[in-house]
């Protein structure tokens, strides 16, 4: 059975024994398939090809979403009378009094500072683009799921059918007073910098787009420790090309000006340029750009970059998902000094601490300064033999947590 399934392409995964019988032996296997075509010639190869007998096939995907992947829970139990009236009428009417007299102690009193709204129109959803707000909801629903495990937040999709982004800022606006954060997710450019940039002046609370500052972030962790492995680190003499300049490329490159390296990109699309100069980067063409010292790609192009564009001792960071601009392992092999694709830049190890981090200080905005304390704490994190450390690691959202906190405190002294 096993040998059919890897001669068709299948990768096997967990074998569980359910059940021994007399005459029978009943398994469970997980099975890693292309698609629903491959999975089907996979069965029909079953069932021509040995003797057993399938008796079930399950989408494990699938599995895992059945009636959705979050919901609302109580954080006390109501047992009886006295404790209805004390979580419900008539208690309840003293604390909204009490809050109404002094709105900060909502703070304390109720799930605000404790809850991050995540606000999609689902124009610009990771690998399958616009696809709308309500097919966007499992992704919502999983960056949910990571608050809550990761740093304690609970966290509320809230899915806005607009593209049009005046709209969609005035209806965050309305919405915003029941959260202590707003995390913007899979907003098409240029609609996502517009929008970002109204709600920060708009509203006293932390507001970020995950796609920009969350990869930002993590990628600046992912720099720090590649310029350790070749022996670079702490030489602000290096020249950094971005290429591309939407969402995660300019927030990339304005991180890495914020940190003081020098930052030079390449876009073909000219209405880019002038955000990339506003904050202090240059302008360059493809060819100039791959002279740079470290090479950071986030295109969408598969094959922009060949052996030949790679110079002696580049740090190439080819990103774009499913399949980079470079694969590393060319790039390593055309000299690159250091090459790493988009699979380690994981943006759940930055935005959960970061916003938990924000709304216990009570942050009205989250820093360039933040965002490099909570980077250069993921950094550090990581093993000798990572690049960035893995975010099941509880260590990393701590320290990002305590490394932001502490920079607020700074501030304050």
């Amino acid at each position: 059975l096993t040998t059919v399934i890897g001669e068709e392409g299948g990768l096997i995964g967990d074998v569980k024994t359910l059940l021994v019988g007399h005459d029978h032996v009943l398994r469970e296997l997980v099975v890693s398939v292309y698609d629903l075509p491959h999975l089907g010639t996979i069965e029909r190869a079953i069932q021509e090809r040995t003797h057993a007998e399938i008796i079930e096939i399950k989408d494990v995907v699938f599995e895992h979403h059945k009636n959705g992947k979050i919901k609302i829970v109580g954080t006390r139990q109501v047992e009886g009378v006295s404790d209805l009236r004390y979580v419900y009428t008539p208690g309840v009417a003293r604390v909204c009094k009490a809050i109404q007299q002094n709105p900060d102690l909502a703070r304390d009193y109720t799930s605000i500072s404790n809850m991050v709204g995540i606000f999609t129109n689902g124009t610009r959803v990771l690998g399958l683009g616009d696809i709308g707000p309500l097919a966007s909801m499992p992704v919502m629903e999983g960056k949910a799921m990571l608050y809550n495990q990761f740093v304690g937040l609970s966290a509320m999709p809230v899915l806005i059918n607009t593209k049009d982004p005046d709209e969609f800022i005035n209806i965050v606006e309305k919405v915003s007073v029941g959260f202590g954060g707003i995390h913007l997710e899979d907003i098409r450019t240029p609609d996502c910098f517009y929008i970002e940039d109204e709600l920060i002046k708009r509203l006293n609370k932390p507001v970020m787009h995950d796609d920009q500052h969350g990869t930002a972030t993590v990628l600046l962790a992912a720099v720090l420790n590649a310029l350790k492995k070749v022996n670079r680190y702490g030489d602000k003499s290096l020249v950094f090309a971005q290429l591309g300049l939407g969402a995660a490329g300019f927030a990339i490159a304005k991180l890495l000006i914020d940190y003081g390296f020098t930052v030079t990109a390449f876009d073909p699309n000219e209405s880019a340029h002038k955000r990339l100069l506003d904050v202090g980067g240059t302008i360059s063409s493809f060819e100039e750009a791959m002279n740079a010292d470290v090479v950071i790609a986030t295109t969408g192009r598969v094959g922009l970059i060949t052996k030949e564009h790679i110079k002696p001792g580049q740090i190439i960071f080819a990103l774009s998902n499913p399949v980079p601009e470079i694969m590393p392992e060319d790039a390593l092999d055309a000299g690159a000094a250091f090459a790493a694709d988009g699979k380690s830049v994981n943006n759940a190890l930055a935005y959960p601490g970061l916003f938990r981090a924000a709304i216990e200080v009570r942050a009205e905005k989250i820093t360039s300064e933040m965002k490099i304390a909570a980077a250069t704490a993921i950094a550090e994190q990581a093993e000798p033999y990572e690049l960035v450390p893995s975010p099941f690691n509880p260590k990393v959202h701590e320290t990002v947590i305590e490394r932001v906190k502490a920079l607020f405190a700074t501030h304050l002294e």
